[in-house]
């Protein structure tokens, strides 16, 4: 895994984490969840090459078919 993916899912949930608090003290919570569940998919699309790159590994370390 590369560290620059690393420091960019940090600076994600930090950003988030800030949006979030901004939103939640001036009464829009729907808004709040919106971004983190947003932030949420943002860095799992990132992850995903990741994952399925460990899936494929697994399975070649066991033979599956």
């Amino acid at each position: 895994m590369e560290p620059l993916l690393i420091l960019r899912i940090a600076l994600v949930g930090i950003l988030v984490s800030i949006i979030n608090q901004l939103l939640k003290q001036s009464g829009r919570d729907e808004l709040a969840f919106i971004t983190s569940l947003t932030g949420l998919i943002v860095v799992l699309l990132w992850l995903l090459p990741y994952i399925s790159d460990l899936f494929l590994t697994i399975q070649q370390l066991f033979n599956i078919v």
